[in-house]
């Protein structure tokens, strides 16, 4: 039985328009209504003097958080600006990690009644995992999105960067978004590309742009794997 692992960022989950939504929320507006609320005194002469109040707890940071373009790859740095890695980590994987992870949107409307449609239709014939790429408190968080959606299929397989390598000796087909998955070639796995903003560029040999068209893209696939 071929076994069949199908992502969940990208091709379940619309991970960056909530990443976009949170970052706009927290940082973009914050970071603008803190530069606005400013405190002046006004002296006899009629000069106005900025007051600006500090003590041990706040600190004064004048880095300007702005969207850079549009996401057209997940190197979300070139996109979104942050003082460091540690601190768009920070803000992913401690601040607004259930934000982010748990309370994203699927990617289509229907995602996961074409998913369990597909549950349905495919595990007698194929075994099926939900695979994904995640750190620390995403693993809990992605299983809350799979859960509060309604996720039919039993698997779940979590990696890294670390663990990839085990992950691909669990399946021999991957549904996926991923643009460094799709870049790399597997010995003996077949990759099929589900299309987003960030992947476009990238030629595949099998692509769906909707998980209604899965079932006809794997009838596709010549199975000397």
């Amino acid at each position: 039985m071929k076994k069949i692992g199908i992502e969940i960022n990208g091709v379940l989950r619309d991970t960056i328009s909530k990443f976009t939504e949170l970052y706009e929320k927290h940082l973009v507006d914050s970071h603008f209504n803190e530069s606005t609320d400013k405190t002046y005194e006004i002296e006899f002469s009629g000069d106005t003097d900025e007051v600006i109040e500090l003590n041990e707890n706040v600190e004064v940071n004048n880095f300007e958080y702005k969207v850079l373009s549009p996401v057209t790859s997940l190197d979300l740095r070139s996109h979104f600006s942050f003082p460091s890695k540690d601190d768009l980590y920070s803000f992913m994987y401690e601040e607004y990690t259930m934000e982010l992870f748990g309370h994203a949107p699927s990617t289509e409307m229907l995602s996961f009644n074409l998913l369990n449609d597909i549950y349905y239709n495919l595990r007698d014939t194929y075994d099926l995992t939900i695979v994904s790429d995640e750190i620390g408190r995403s693993k809990p968080s992605s299983l809350f999105f799979l859960s509060k959606f309604g996720c039919l299929i039993e698997k779940v397989l979590f990696y890294s960067e670390i663990t990839k390598n085990k992950m691909f000796n669990e399946i021999d087909i991957l549904l996926t978004s991923n643009p460094d998955l799709l870049l790399n070639k597997y010995e003996n796995k077949i990759l099929i590309k589900y299309e987003t903003q960030y992947n476009k560029h990238i030629p595949s040999e099998f692509t769906i742009k909707s998980l209604s068209e899965f079932e006809e893209e794997l009838k596709k696939i010549n199975y000397n794997v």
